[in-house]
Formats: C-alpha cells, structure tokens, sequence
C-alpha cells in the first residue's frame, strides 16, 4: 500500500464512527434519533435542558404505549364477523310436515303383549294409593282385576319390580306386587326431593338396576309415584316393544287412511298418497307430508292459511295406552327434507276439538366456519360417525354419538332410535345388562362425561321455520251437527263408529308472508383494512409510515445485534489470542519501540507515549543569520548546480 494510501487509512480509522458502523448501541441510538423521520425521537436527542428531554420521552413512550394498545385491538377483533340480515319475498318451497298420533300403537293390538306389565302395574297403584283405578271406558271396565299370573311371570319383571323406599331405611325397599321387603344396593342415582305421603308413611317409590353379575346396582327414586310409575312402565314397555318385529308394529299402529280424514294443500285437495311412512319406535307410524318424493318439493304461492297445509286427523282415544301416555292429541313437527324428524325433541302437540293454526317464519341462517367459528360445513370434519340417513346437524350428532356409545358399552342400540347395521335392538334376553347400562349411560350424557358435547359441533348453514301458534275450538256446537256426521261418511270404511269432537283434531300450517330473512355472516375486518388501521395508527400518534417501521427494525433488531455480535467476536479473538500467544521475557514490552510502518499523523504522533530515557526538544531559538541573503541559491544545494558552459 503506498504511504498516502496508508495515511488515509490512518486518518479514517481515527475519525468517529456513526450509523449501522457505530462501536456502542448508545451511538447507535443517537445517529438514530437524529436522523429518523419520527419527530418525537429526534425531539429527545436536540432538545436543550434535562426537563424538556425528559416530557420528550414521556410523551414517546406514551405514543409507543398507545399504539401497542390500539394495534392489540384490531388485532384481537380480527376475527370477529358483522351480522347482515337481507329480507326478500318470492315463492317459498314448503317445509316437510311430520305427523305422529302421540299413541304409537292401538290398545287392542298391543294389549296382550302388555298384560303381565299392565297386571303389576295395576297392582303398584292398588297397593300404592289403596284404591284401583279408575276406569272410564267399557273396554277396560270389561277387564278383571283379579285375573291371576298365568305361569311364571316374566324374567324381566322379577328383577326390576316397582318399589316402595323408606327414608328411614334406605337398604331395603317393599315390593308393590309381593308386599314383603327386600335387601337393595347400591348408589342413589335419582334422590327424591319431596317426600310422597303413602298410607301417612314417608316413603319414596322407584325401582333398582343392576347388571348382569348383580355386582353393580343402582337405585332410581322419584319423589313423584306419577314420575315413577311411568318411568318404570316406559322401561318395561322398550323392552317388550324391542322383541316384536318391525312389520308387525307397523301394523298395530295407525295407516295413513286412518289417521288422516281430509287433506288440502294451496287451495288444492290432497290425501293419504301424499303422506310418506316414518315409523318412529315410540311414536308408532307418522306420516311426512312433502317428503321430496320423486325429487320434487312442493311450494306455496300466496301467504295466509288458505294456501298452506289443512289437515283434519282422527285420534281415537279409545284406543290410547292408559299408563304409556297421559294426553290426548298428535305430535307434528316442521323440518327440512333432508332432516331427520326428532319428533320426541322438539315435536308441537296439537289437541282433539280444537283448531290449531301454525304460522311460519323462514329464516335462513349462513355462518362463517373456522377461524371465525367452531361451525362445521357437512360435518365431514366432526369425529362422529353420522348413523342416520340425513343431512348433519348438531341434534344428529348427538344422538349418533349416544348411540356409538350405547354399542360400544351396552352391546346394543337404544330401541328408541334407528341402529347401526351391525347393532341389534335392546331387549332382556338378547341383553340383560342393557336396562342397567342404559340409564348409568344416560347418567353420563347428561352430565357431559362421554364427551359428544364437545366434539359436536353446529352446522353453518341451516333453515329455521319460526313458528306462532294459536287455538281455537273446533268444531263448534252449530256446526258439528252437521260436521261430525258427514267425516264419519267420509271414514265409514276405515272406522265403525260414530266420531265425536274428542276423536277429532284440526291442524292448519301455512306461512304468515313470503318474506324469506336471510342471516349472514361476513368478516368485519380484512387484510387490508388491518393494515390500513395500522398505518393510521402510527401516523397519529408517532407520524410514522411503513419506511420508519423498516427503519426500527434494522436499527433496533438488525444493527443493535450486529454490534453485540461484533463486540463479542472481538472479545473472543482477544482470548483466543491471549490464550495462543507465546511465552516471552517479562517486563520487556516498550509500547514506545513498536515499530509501526504506517507513517504517523498528526493526531496518532499526539497520542504516541515519549520514549523512555529521552527528553522532549523544546522550541530552538530562532537564527537570525539565517535572514542574510545569500549569493546564490545554488550554494546551498550543491544538487541543483546548472553545468557550466563552454
């Protein structure tokens, strides 16, 4: 290198340093704060006196603080969607229309599968309230109540009799049918809270569960005999019900022709072909009305209840189960085509001589999935099997979660709902364990322990049929002279007997409106919108734009760490160097001996440490002889002599 080359250097290399290149992070900081084009930072380094330094970084770090704060905001809000509601009238599809008779099968049919449970039962309540029960039709006054067990009585009703609990003694119970006592076990699932007075005795009526070793029992009380009674009946009766074939219970139940008396749809007559058969296990055979049969859905053209569904349905009360349901009336339930009708959820009961007219709502709701949501598109992505035959919902996949369970643990299906291919109906003999196994797993369901809470999961989009109900009675006394004998003339060959106003319940189901609402969800925020509420963020409190964002981020991330890095990089090379060095003579080193072959500068000979032993010249004084002229400059230097001439 030549030696104005390495005076450059030299020179260079004493001058101080700013920028990326600076030796400390404090210098870094400053070069930073005067060169920003964030006016708060450059207000704290050119600012004069202490105090107004100090409001200059309060009011910084105050700004600093305030967007942190407002930018966490749009973040956390990022996610959260606006709600539209959208209302336009247009012809509306009709709903599918289920009806069940809230009797599933005829007494006539069924009564000699129930004698033996009817028989106990009748005994429960003799001996329970000391007076039999009260019969009010001919049929049932025709029956005996002394009429004996005829052989040995069930398996089944052996070990799961009614009971009689007293709150003194909780270990044994008195048997309704036997009148003795006998030893129980186990837990108290169900623990009356009101105490049932029988024959001035405090005593609690329900009956004990135990499984197939009768090593686990459990005990169900009611403070209700009602409660318990129809309980223990509706335990027995499943099981009866399970062991009859399905063809057969269709035909105890009630035919479409006589269920349904008149028709009429959109000002149009309608009848027994347009209904479709939904056999449903405690209900008995319903009837579905638009059910999408030959891939057509019925529509309704004007609003009102001249245009919707007017159905006149025969009860039959005489043919009601006395101690399987309390009420008299049917069950109808409005729901998509491609819904599974759970009747016994969220089922409308509609009674005899009345009018019931149901005005519909329809709303159709759109929700945003994930990240917005915990909705699930078609339930693909649900971790339950789907075991109906219909389209997902969130009452399906409870139920089919229940069911899943109910196989796995019990062997078997709940006679209640329809069945996985490979499970079989739940009955006593093909599975004693079932009753007991039943009611702990529905302990469990309700409790939340299985677990189908959590996993299933709302459907994002979903048709929802709000309904208004009103009564009126029907049909009324000027008009049922005429009336009731002119549908017993329509139902002459489906009936034979005379029909009364009780037999008979109007159902009327029609839209208020066309005006179809529409509920959907949009996000509330998008990328840009989030970037542009940063940018005006940063721009009010601290007049910043994106170039000052990159600015801090190379300053405070990117050079701050390069000068931490380089100033341990240095460190570890001065003891990798101290540590490698060879050893050499003490006390020799003479920092004023090192010979340096860089020419020295001004500032570095300044610097330079006197050499030892040797005094500092001072100033010569001046010589004046020096200021004669001399005679010739070339006597002084005898190089720059011109050659003489010749």
């Amino acid at each position: 290198m030549a030696p104005g080359e390495k005076i450059k250097a030299k020179i260079k290399k004493n001058l101080p340093v700013t920028g990326p290149q600076a030796p400390t992070i404090k210098e870094l900081m400053r070069w930073y704060c005067l060169n920003t084009n964030t006016h708060g930072c450059r207000r704290i380094v050119v600012s004069r006196g202490r105090l107004r330094r100090l409001l200059w970084v309060l009011f910084t770090l105050t700004a600093v603080a305030l967007i942190f704060w407002h930018c966490a905001l749009l973040i956390s809000s990022f996610y959260t969607v606006s709600v539209s509601i959208k209302v336009h009238f247009q012809k509306l599809d009709f709903p599918a229309v289920t009806i069940c008779n809230i009797n599933p099968y005829k007494y006539s049919a069924v009564r000699d599968l129930l004698a033996d449970l009817e028989q106990e039962t009748r005994t429960a309540l003799k001996n329970l309230y000391g007076f039999p029960e009260n019969k009010s039709r001919k049929r049932r006054e025709a029956e005996s109540w002394t009429s004996a067990w005829e052989g040995t009585r069930p398996k089944f009703l052996k070990l799961v009799p009614l009971l009689a609990f007293s709150q003194d003694e909780t270990s044994k119970a008195r048997d309704f049918l036997t009148g003795r006592k006998r030893k129980v076990s186990g837990s108290i699932i169900h623990k009356a809270s009101d105490v049932m007075h029988v024959h001035e005795s405090k005593e609690v009526v329900g009956f004990q569960l135990c499984s197939n070793d009768t090593s686990k029992c459990a005990v169900y009380t009611f403070s209700s005999g009602v409660n318990a009674i129809q309980e223990w009946y509706k335990l027995h009766y499943m099981n009866i019900m399970a062991q009859v074939p399905l063809e057969k219970k269709i035909n105890m139940s009630y035919s479409a022709e006589e269920l349904l008396v008149t028709c009429f749809f959109d000002g149009m007559s309608c009848d027994a072909r347009n209904f479709t058969l939904f056999h449903h296990p405690m209900y008995g055979n319903c009837y579905t009305f638009n059910n999408r049969e030959n891939e057509t859905i019925l529509s309704t053209s004007m609003g009102g209840s001249e245009y919707g569904l007017q159905v006149i349905l025969y009860i039959n009360e005489e043919e009601y189960n006395p101690f399987l349901v309390s009420s008299t009336g049917a069950k109808v339930i409005v729901h998509r085509q491609d819904e599974y009708p759970f009747i016994e959820d969220i089922g409308t009961e509609i009674e005899t001589a009345m009018a019931t007219s149901i005005g519909m709502h329809l709303t159709e709701s759109f929700k945003l999935s994930e990240p917005y949501s915990q909705c699930t598109e078609d339930g693909s992505d649900v971790p339950i099997s789907n075991i109906y035959n219909a389209a997902y919902s969130l009452q399906i996949c409870l139920h089919s979660c229940f069911q899943t369970k109910m196989v796995e643990k019990c062997g078997c299906a709940q006679y209640s709902q329809p069945l996985p291919p490979a499970a079989n109906y739940c009955n006593y003999q093909q599975h004693p364990n079932w009753m007991y196994c039943y009611y702990q797993l529905h302990q469990a369901f309700v409790r939340e322990e299985l677990g189908c809470q959590s996993v299933c999961r709302e459907a994002c989009s979903f048709k929802e049929w709000t309904l208004t109900t009103s009564l009126a009675q029907w049909p009324s006394e000027v008009s049922e002279k005429w009336l009731l004998p002119v549908l017993t003339w329509d139902q002459g060959q489906q009936i034979k007997k005379k029909l009364n106003k009780t037999d008979l319940a109007k159902l009327l189901i029609f839209y208020k409106d066309l005006n179809q609402r529409s509920i959907m969800e949009s996000p509330a925020n998008s990328i840009e919108m989030l970037l542009s509420n940063f940018g005006g963020q940063l721009g009010l409190w601290m007049s910043c734009s994106v170039v000052c964002v990159i600015e801090i981020i190379e300053v405070f991330f990117i050079d701050s760490f390069s000068i931490i890095a380089r100033r341990q990089w240095h460190k570890a090379k001065e003891w990798w160097a101290r540590r490698h060095a060879p050893p050499g003579p003490q006390g020799q080193d003479n920092l004023g001996l090192d010979i340096d072959d860089d020419l020295p500068t001004f500032t570095s000979a300044l610097r330079l440490p006197p050499a030892p032993g040797t005094e500092v010249p001072g100033t010569p004084p001046p010589r004046y002889n020096t200021l004669r002229l001399e005679r010739a400059f070339s006597d002084q230097l005898t190089d720059t002599q011109m050659p003489a001439e010749s």
